[in-house]
């Protein structure tokens, strides 16, 4: 196989590559009922999940064997089922069901229409496959990455998905933006003080925190192409990256500290300018490294979710910094 029709299969729909001999069980019945039932309808070689459905037979639940057959044969199989089922899009393709393997860590994902009937099942055996292919061929590295794009594509190219998965995260800012003016509201002593000297600032110390943070933020999603995160790197990576950005907070908070001086000569104004600055570009560095590892830790998706919540986060430390040397500083 080329590497273009090697690409051209992780393209594919998943309904291509599923099987649909999977092993489903009604949810009105009992654990002895459904072993009955088992027994003269015998499943499949490779049963890994036994997914539980209603008479339409849309996917209501999934069992494990274990609890199947541990279980009281008068046991209702709605009350032992796992009701929250991870489950596959009709549409999706053999790259986002390969993203679903990597961040679930489950065997089996069963296939669904958009009414939740269930169309039939993924198992491991999909990914092993084409992580043996791509090996052979480019590096485990390149599939992180082939899924990043093609992810951000098939999004891109349906709005209502693009929809559903961005809005979400954009609360944070709406969030961020009535904090931010609740702050200010909190510490109008403060911006009052000096001919508001201090508000005419805020957004030159924001847009700086707000640029070191999409820095790290785009810096920290490019690597998670390459290496999946772990907790025990994530400490070392936050200590560079708070030296990092002390530095660059250093340095810009010297810039601008001079040319307020300059315009200004006002020596407290000025040292509140600096703390706000240094201290929210440092944060906001932590804050662009921190976020994106979490998400991806949490098994949520750090390419949607991470520009965000990172920026929020970033706007409130460095206001809080910003306002609280003020309340330090100015009398």
């Amino acid at each position: 196989m080329t590497k273009g029709c090697h690409q051209h299969e992780l393209n594919d729909p998943i309904t291509k590559h599923m099987r649909k001999d999977c092993t489903w069980l009604y949810v009105e019945k009992t654990v002895g009922e459904a072993l009955e039932w088992l027994r003269q309808n015998p499943p499949g070689e490779r049963i890994i999940y036994f997914y539980v459905v209603d008479r339409d037979k849309r996917l209501v639940g999934v069992l494990p064997t274990r609890r199947l057959l541990l279980s009281p044969v008068e046991t209702p199989l709605e009350r032992i089922m796992i009701t929250r089922v991870i489950a596959l899009p009709h549409s999706a393709t053999v790259l986002e069901a390969c993203e679903f393997f990597i961040q679930h860590h489950l065997l089996a994902f069963p296939v669904v229409d958009e009414e939740r009937h269930l169309l039939g099942v993924v198992d491991v055996d999909l990914y092993t496959q084409e992580m043996s292919d791509l090996e052979r061929r480019e590096s485990r590295d390149q599939l992180f990455q082939l899924i990043g794009v093609q992810l951000s594509d098939a999004q891109q190219g349906n709005p209502f998905l693009g929809f559903r998965s961005r809005f979400p995260w954009l609360l944070c800012n709406m969030g961020g933006g009535i904090v931010a003016a609740l702050l200010s509201i909190a510490y109008q002593r403060e911006l009052a003080w000096g001919n508001a000297a201090l508000a005419l600032f805020i957004p030159v110390v924001l847009a700086l925190a707000e640029s070191v943070c999409i820095q790290s933020v785009s810096l920290t999603l490019e690597g998670l192409h390459s290496r999946p995160p772990t907790w025990a790197a994530l400490m070392p990576r936050l200590g560079r990256e708070l030296v990092t950005g002390l530095l660059l907070g250093g340095s810009s908070a010297l810039i601008i500290g001079l040319a307020a001086f300059l315009f200004l000569g006002q020596g407290r104004v000025i040292a509140c300018l600096v703390n706000g600055i240094a201290g929210g570009m440092a944060a906001a560095a932590l804050l662009g490294l921190a976020v994106p590892h979490l998400l991806r830790l949490l098994r949520l998706d750090p390419r949607v979710a991470a520009g965000p919540l990172a920026l929020t986060l970033a706007d409130m430390a460095t206001l809080l910094l910003y306002f609280n040397a003020a309340r330090g500083l100015l009398p």
